[in-house]
């Protein structure tokens, strides 16, 4: 027994000291490239530095999953129709906001770290469960792996929109800190992921072809990031003008691509005219937690960006039940509400007469490829038999 304690201690140990090289890598690459003046000349410089960087952020990413404990308190069971992560730097009022929108109570004290595990709370809104989750209080840093960063920000790639909750005052430094800790763990937040074909071959070097005139990037980079990634056989298509940034997030493949809500809050503490410029910028929604100002239009403003549509289900010779409807995400087909029915279903089914707006006429029949919108009614046929 002795000798396997010895073992994983020894191997936790040297985890430890391979992050805290990469981590210092890092912060050479970092200040090189701080140091670093952006012209023509230096482009491609720079473009091998970030090449080099985003693997050693992967590096560490993937170093931290292997190591330490399952999430202690992180591992919430998804439940309700969709669910939205709402992250945030310490006593921004999440907490508050949790409680007011959710019959949840979040310990919050008015200091920072008090919520230190992630709590859920459900919001009822439009006959559906939105879970909500408060994460602790992100710090910079979290992508490297200090406090419990790392564990928040896995539960945040589950859900199905990030809501950013910033402070007034500090509004746009606040969300340039949590956009960029978000980006270093590999999430990508309104942005669409871009038109680049990758193809891993076996043989036959690296081809390299572009749609469009590239001035962000060029062939010679391309291939450079592709060897430093030990890539050296593989096709390329560029079907827009992409920046070296956006080439590395193809090539390491596991980024996710997520719609982000900024919630600005305590907006009693600021002028009236910066209020109005704040609530103009894009993707934005500014309330007061505390005072219950603009929460609805939050609500609204949340629904929006989950893009659901909610189908109603009409048993034979029944009334379709109004109250309880199915949530799913928008483009559904008749096929996913038979999968989500049951995984056999699909093999029984005949036909499905749908009302509502997806319909042309009422009810319309339809097979297992139409597309339904918001609040349509389905009536599912199935074969007799077994």
């Amino acid at each position: 027994g002795g000798q396997w304690t010895v073992d994983s201690a020894a191997e936790a140990a040297s985890r430890v000291i391979s992050a805290m090289g990469i981590l210092e890598k890092i912060k050479e690459i970092e200040a090189e490239m701080a140091r670093t003046q952006k012209n023509k000349a230096t482009n491609y410089h720079l473009g091998r530095l970030k090449g080099k960087l985003a693997l050693l952020r992967s590096q560490l990413i993937t170093e931290s999953k292997s190591s330490g404990k399952a999430g202690e308190g992180f591992d919430v069971a998804k439940s309700g129709d969709a669910r939205v992560a709402m992250i945030g730097f310490p006593s921004v009022g999440k907490s508050t906001l949790l409680s007011t929108l959710t019959k949840t109570k979040s310990q919050a004290a008015a200091y920072a770290f008090t919520t230190l595990t992630c709590i859920p709370g459900v919001i009822d809104y439009n006959n559906s469960k939105i879970q909500l989750l408060d994460l602790p209080g992100i710090i910079e840093g979290a992508s490297k792996g200090k406090g419990k960063g790392k564990q928040v920000i896995a539960v945040a790639r589950t859900s199905d929109l990030i809501l950013m909750v910033v402070e007034a005052h500090k509004a746009e430094l606040q969300m340039r800190l949590l956009t960029k800790e978000i980006e270093n763990v590999g999430i990508r937040i309104n942005q669409r992921p871009p038109d680049i074909t990758y193809v891993r071959k076996k043989t036959g070097g690296i081809k390299f072809n572009s749609t469009v005139e590239l001035t962000h990037c060029d062939e010679k980079l391309c291939k450079d990031i592709l060897h430093l990634h030990k890539v050296h056989n593989a096709e390329i298509l560029f079907r827009g003008d992409y920046t070296v940034d956006q080439f590395i997030d193809v090539i390491e493949g596991n980024r996710k691509y997520m719609r982000c809500l900024y919630c600005i809050n305590k907006v009693d503490t600021i002028t009236v005219g910066e209020l109005d410029r704040l609530a103009r910028l894009n993707d934005t929604v500014v309330i007061s937690a505390h005072w219950k100002l603009n929460l609805n239009y939050l609500l609204e403003k949340m629904w929006m960006y989950l893009d659901v549509v909610r189908l109603y289900t009409k048993p034979r010779g029944k009334r379709p039940d109004f109250s309880d409807p199915v949530v799913m995400a928008r483009g559904t087909t008749i096929l996913d509400i038979c999968n989500y029915i049951h995984k056999d279903f699909v093999k029984r089914f005949k036909t499905a007469n749908v009302w509502g707006t997806s319909a042309k006429h009422v009810p319309q029949s339809v097979g297992l490829k139409h597309e339904l919108q918001d609040e349509d009614v389905v009536q599912l046929m199935t074969k007799p038999g077994k």
